[in-house]
């Protein structure tokens, strides 16, 4: 029989010193992990989510308010409805609300800087700033606020999210990031801190203007070092190695030569699997104009953009949406539509104030003193319901979740119903 092992008194001290670094391992990863600053709520229940709407509503009253700044239309193209939720997002809270009622359901706070915030597979996408930029991103689910996939990478400080309904696309000024659901990243383009290997990048030192994207396509306009003018690029938004782009094709867009006046610069309005439309400013004479490139950004065609939907000065730089059978563009003046195939100018609205969203097979145009209900084959306004917006003047995007219309008034978002 084997005598019973003796504990040494340098067992003892081991023992007790790993013991201690276990603990201060532990209390360091607190301090400095996600956990520290952040609450998390979950619903109690699920919110259901609602039936769509059968008609169009003849009449509107305000249901409920509520401060989101981190949605405002300069971030993203529209309110944020995640599955069954309205998502608001204010300081460092991102908040789920009944439709209706507007009551909190779930929230998800940290201590750090909200960025921005995007709805996308029917969760709410939430970037947050910490000293790598735009970096740390958490996605809720949308009935029940509980997370799911979280990332974080190196980002520009300010960023624009956009969902394409397959990836998730967070693009700066200097880099541009897509996702999928699982939050891994797809594509990583433009400036790399520290990259694997050096030189996969096509171009280094760009700003990044303007981008959309498909499943199949990502379309970026850039302006690089030594250009003239600046560059449309056509990408895999999914390549082999998500650190080496793969470019379709890329040119110079010879209209597009940068000035004093970059907020009315070209942009990107949107992208399908074989067509990009460009804007293209007015110069020497030549009107605004819509310009048709394909799937290698070689130029197609352009039209004239009417002179009463001409983008200003400080015209939001957002892609068109996709309503029905057509994109709906929302220049700062108006709405120009595009068929959703060839990207051809098929419609306008001059003097609306945002791009819009479908209800029960109509498209819900905010206009001043109301909203316009439009045949979205036509363009043609069918009525108009008045909408008591009270000193508010500025622009309005729209959402759509059951049988409640949701605007964004600049910092506030507004359920109608």
């Amino acid at each position: 029989m084997l005598a019973p092992e003796r504990r040494t008194r340098t067992d003892l001290v081991v023992a007790a010193v790993i013991a201690v670094v276990v603990v201060v391992a532990a209390s360091i990863a607190w301090l400095t992990g996600d956990a520290r600053g952040t609450t998390s709520i979950s619903a109690a229940e699920p919110l259901p989510q609602p039936e769509p709407a059968a008609s169009v509503p003849t009449a509107l009253t305000e249901l409920w308010r509520a401060p989101s700044a981190a949605t405002d239309p300069a971030r993203t193209p529209a309110p944020v409805v995640a599955g069954s939720t309205v998502v608001t997002a204010d300081g460092g809270s991102v908040l789920g609300r009944d439709p209706r009622s507007g009551e909190q359901s779930w929230s998800y706070t940290r201590d750090l800087p909200l960025c921005s915030v995007v709805a996308a597979w029917n969760t709410a996408v939430a970037v947050y700033r910490d000293d790598r930029g735009c970096s740390q991103v958490t996605e809720l689910d949308g009935s029940t606020g509980q997370r799911k996939a979280q990332r974080t990478s190196d980002a520009d400080d300010a960023v624009r999210l956009s969902s394409d309904g397959t990836y998730v696309t967070s693009r700066g000024d200097t880099r541009m990031e897509l996702w999928r659901s699982d939050m891994v990243r797809t594509l990583e383009y433009g400036r790399v801190d520290a990259p694997v290997n050096p030189g996969s990048q096509p171009r280094t030192g760009c700003t990044l203007l303007s981008s959309a994207s498909t499943n199949s396509r990502t379309a970026v306009l850039e302006q690089c070092p030594g250009e003239a003018a600046a560059r449309l690029s056509l990408i895999n938004p999914a390549p082999k190695d998500a650190s080496e782009p793969e470019e379709y094709g890329s040119t110079v867009v010879p209209e597009l030569v940068p000035g004093p006046d970059s907020p009315t610069a070209g942009r990107v309005i949107a992208v399908t699997g074989s067509v990009v439309a460009l804007y293209l400013p007015a110069e020497n004479g030549a009107p605004d104009r819509i310009g048709l490139y394909d799937n290698t950004a070689s130029r197609i065609s352009e039209f004239d953009l009417a002179s009463t939907l001409s983008p200003e000065q400080d015209s939001p730089n957002s892609p068109a949406t996709k309503a029905g059978s057509v994109f709906t563009w929302f220049t700062g003046t108006g709405v120009q539509a595009l068929d959703s195939t060839g990207l051809s100018p098929v419609w306008s609205i001059p003097g609306a104030l945002g791009s819009g969203a479908v209800m029960a097979g109509r498209l819900l145009v905010p206009v001043p003193d109301g909203i316009a209900v439009v045949d979205l084959t036509t363009g043609a306004s069918i009525d108009e319901i008045p909408v008591d917006r009270g000193d508010y003047i500025g622009p309005v995007q729209t959402s759509v979740i059951g049988d409640v219309i949701v605007e964004q008034r600049g910092d506030d978002v507004v359920a109608l119903g």
